[in-house]
C-alpha cells in the first residue's frame, strides 16, 4: 500500500489517540514495542527512525513513548517535536535524546520510577516509514538503586494494559544472544496472544550470535504468527546509512546468516512488514471504531440527560421535587394497587399485590390451624365444661345462649394473638415497596433521600397502628354477639346436625366415630357423661363449627378491604402530606446545592461527550474523504 493511502489512516488514528478516545474504553490499532532489558529495543527504534534515542544503564524508557514516523520528502530538514502534558516542545536530531529525558523526568518525576502517562515523539523526515508505535519500558525483574521495589509489577501491568486488546500488534524485541523461550516478553505476549496471530518478533544482535540463529527462527517452539525479522544493530559512530549497508552485507556474506530467507532480515524489511501489518489492522478495525464511538456517545448523552438539572431557585427545586413525588405515586399505584409489574419485572418482592394476597391467604390458613379443635382426645369436652358452668334454672333441653358466646370469645382470643405478626409482615412489605420506589425516583438528588426515607417510615408506622387498631376493633365487635345473615350458616349447621342421633346412639359402644367434615373422633372419654349433656354439647359444637367458618372469612375479608383502603389512602393522600412536612422543606432547598459526586459525574460526562463528538467528527471527515477518493478513482 502506498504512503498516500497509509498516511491518512495513520493520521486519523493519531488524531483519535491525541483526543484520548482510549480513555473511553475504545481501543485503537496500535503497534506495541516490548522487550526484556538489554534486548536492543532502543536500537531497533533508532534504526527505523534514523535518530538517536536515550540509552544507558537501567530503564531508558520510563513512560509509554508514542513514536510517530512520517515520511516527508518535501522538507529541507527533519521536523521533530514532543507532545506531552498538553504542550508541544520542538527539538532536533542532536538534542532529541536530551529532550526525551527532560520530558520523561517531568512526567514521571526525577529518578528511575515509571509512569503510565504517555509521551509522544513526532518525527517528520524524508525516508522514514509511515508508522506509529508505542515503545514501553523494558522488562526488569530486579530493581536497581533509585527504582521502586515493585518496578517489575508496575512495568508488567503497563505492558499488559497495552498488549491485551485485540487491536494491538505486539512487536516483541528479542536478543539473538538469549534463549527465546526464557524471555519474559515472550511469556507476557503469549498470555494475551497464545496463538501468536498478532505477534511479530524482531531478533537483534544477529552478528553477535550467528551460530544458532537460523535454528532459533525456524523452530516452532514459540508461536510467533507474524514471523521473525533479524536485524543488526548500529555499531559505534556508524551513520544510519552505513549501518544499513553493513547490515545488508552481513546477511549476504556471512556463511550462516546468509542462509536466513531475505524476506526475514534487515531493518528495511522490518519497516515494510510493520507498514503492511499496520495498514491491515487499521482497515480491519476502523468500522468497529466508528460504531463504538457512536454507541458510547449515544450512551453518554442519554446518561447525561437522565442526570438532574442544575437547580437555580427554590421554585425550580420545588418543581423537581413535585415531579419526583408524582412519578413515585404513579409507580406505587402500579405496584400496590393495580398489580402492574412492568417497572420491576424481575423483582418479586415488588409484585406487592400478589405478595399481599399471599399473606392474607397464609393468615387465613394460620387462623384455621390455630383456632381448630383437638378432635383426637378432647372432642366435646370444652363444650361440656362450658355447659356445666352456665347451667341455670331452666328447661333441660334449652341451650344456654351464654355458652355459645363464651366459646366464641375464647376462639376470638386466639385471633387476637395472631394479629401483631400479620400486621408486621404486611407493613414490612408495603414499607419496602414505598422506600424502594422513593429511592429510585430520587436517586439523582441524594439530599432528599434521608428525609424521604424517614417520612416513609413514619407513614408506615402510622398505617401499622391504624391497621392494628382496626383489626382489634373487628375482633371486639365479633365478641359482642353471634350474628350472620349468611345462609351458609344454617345449611352447614343443619347438615352437621343430621349426624347427632347417630353419634348419640354410638358413642357408648365405640372408641371412635366418623363425622362428616371432622373425620374420626375419639369418644371413649365421653362414656361416663350424661346423654342429654352430650346432645347439647354436640349441638353447640356443630353450631360453632358452622359459624366459625363464617367468622374467619368475614374477619379476613374485612382485613383485606381495610388493607386495600389504607394503601389507597396512603398513596393518594397521606404520602404527599407526610413527605411535604417541615423536614422536607430544608431538603428541597438543599437540592440547589449539587452534590460533589454528581457535579464530578456531570463534568466527566461532558468531557467524555466532547471528546467523543470530536472523535466522531474526525471519523466522519475521514470517511467522507475515502468516499470522495473512491468517486475520483471511478
Amino acid at each position: 500500500m502506498s504512503n498516500d493511502r497509509i498516511r491518512p489512516q495513520l493520521d486519523v488514528i493519531d488524531r483519535l489517540r491525541n483526543l484520548m478516545v482510549m480513555n473511553e474504553g475504545i481501543h485503537l490499532p496500535t503497534i506495541v514495542v516490548i522487550g526484556d532489558q538489554s534486548s536492543g529495543k532502543s536500537s531497533v527504534l533508532e534504526s527505523l527512525a534514523g535518530i538517536k534515542l536515550p540509552q544507558g544503564q537501567g530503564i531508558c524508557t520510563r513512560v509509554p513513548l508514542i513514536v510517530r514516523l512520517q515520511d516527508n520528502p518535501q522538507a529541507d530538514r527533519p521536523e521533530l517535536y514532543l507532545d506531552f502534558n498538553g504542550k508541544v516542545v520542538p527539538t532536533n536530531e542532536d538534542d532529541v535524546a536530551k529532550a526525551i529525558n527532560n520530558a520523561t523526568d517531568e512526567i514521571a518525576c526525577n529518578g528511575k520510577g515509571v509512569s503510565n502517562t504517555p509521551l509522544t515523539l513526532v518525527i517528520k523526515k524524508y525516508g522514514v516509514p509511515d508508522l506509529t508505535m508505542v515503545d514501553l519500558p523494558e522488562i526488569t525483574k530486579v530493581p536497581v538503586q533509585g527504582q521502586p521495589e515493585n518496578i517489575y509489577e508496575q512495568i508488567s501491568e503497563m505492558i499488559m494494559e497495552y498488549i491485551r486488546p485485540e487491536e494491538s500488534i505486539i512487536l516483541n524485541v528479542l536478543s539473538a544472544t538469549v534463549d527465546f523461550s526464557t524471555c519474559e516478553s515472550i511469556r507476557m505476549s503469549q498470555m494475551v496472544d497464545e496463538s501468536g496471530k498478532r505477534t511479530l518478533a524482531v531478533v537483534t544482535k544477529a552478528d553477535e550470535a550467528p551460530d544458532s540463529l537460523l535454528e532459533k527462527v525456524t523452530a516452532y517452539d514459540i508461536n510467533i504468527g507474524l514471523g521473525y525479522v533479524c536485524v543488526r544493530s548500529r555499531i559505534g559512530d556508524e551513520t544510519y546509512e552505513e549501518a544499513t549497508l553493513e547490515e545488508a552485507k552481513l546477511f549476504d556474506t556471512h556463511p550462516l546468516l546468509c542462509k536466513i530467507d531475505k524476506s526475514n532480515v534487515g531493518v528495511p524489511v522490518l519497516a515494510q512488514k510493520l507498514t503492511q501489518i499496520q495498514a491491515t489492522i487499521i482497515a480491519k478495525y476502523l468500522p468497529q471504531i466508528v460504531m463504538k464511538i457512536n454507541d458510547k456517545l449515544e450512551a453518554n448523552v442519554a446518561e447525561l440527560k437522565r442526570m438532574p438539572e442544575n437547580l437555580s431557585s427554590v421554585e425550580d427545586a420545588m418543581m423537581a421535587f413535585m415531579e419526583i413525588l408524582g412519578l413515585a405515586k404513579e409507580s406505587l399505584r402500579k405496584v400496590l394497587l393495580r398489580g402492574e409489574i412492568d417497572e420491576y419485572r424481575d423483582e418479586k418482592d415488588m409484585h406487592c399485590t400478589a405478595r399481599l394476597v399471599e399473606m392474607l391467604n397464609q393468615y387465613y390458613d394460620e387462623l384455621q390451624k390455630s383456632t381448630g379443635s383437638n378432635l383426637t382426645g378432647s372432642f366435646l369436652l370444652e363444650e361440656i365444661e362450658v355447659l356445666e358452668e352456665v347451667r341455670g334454672i331452666n328447661l333441660p333441653d334449652v341451650l344456654p345462649c351464654t355458652a355459645f358466646l363464651i366459646l366464641l370469645q375464647r376462639k376470638l382470643k386466639g385471633i387476637s394473638s395472631q394479629l401483631p405478626g400479620f400486621v408486621v409482615r404486611v407493613s414490612d412489605c408495603i414499607e419496602g415497596a414505598v422506600i424502594r420506589v422513593l429511592m429510585r425516583h430520587s436517586e439523582n438528588y441524594p439530599q432528599l433521600q434521608s428525609s424521604m426515607r424517614q417520612a416513609a417510615s413514619n407513614l408506615i408506622n402510622k398505617m401499622k397502628g391504624k391497621m392494628a387498631n382496626r383489626m382489634t376493633k373487628i375482633v371486639e365487635m365479633e365478641k359482642l354477639t353471634d350474628y350472620t345473615c349468611n345462609p351458609e350458616y344454617l345449611l352447614e349447621r343443619n347438615k352437621l346436625m343430621t349426624q347427632q342421633d347417630t353419634f348419640v346412639n354410638k358413642y357408648l359402644i365405640s372408641y371412635g366415630i366418623d363425622l362428616q367434615g371432622m373425620g374420626n373422633v375419639s369418644v371413649s372419654h365421653l362414656w361416663s357423661r350424661n346423654q342429654q349433656l352430650i346432645r347439647q354439647a354436640f349441638d353447640l359444637k356443630m353450631r360453632m363449627t358452622a359459624y366459625w367458618k363464617i367468622v374467619l372469612r368475614r374477619f379476613v375479608d374485612l382485613v383485606a378491604l381495610h388493607l386495600h383502603f389504607s394503601v389507597q389512602n396512603l398513596v393518594n393522600k397521606e404520602m404527599e402530606k407526610e413527605i411535604r412536612g417541615e423536614r422536607m422543606g430544608r431538603s428541597i432547598k438543599r437540592m440547589m446545592e449539587e452534590m460533589p459526586e454528581v457535579a464530578e459525574k456531570r463534568e466527566k460526562l461532558n468531557r467524555s461527550i466532547k471528546r467523543l463528538r470530536e472523535s466522531a467528527e474526525v471519523m466522519a471527515e475521514f470517511m467522507d474523504r475515502i468516499a470522495a477518493d473512491g468517486d475520483d478513482n471511478d
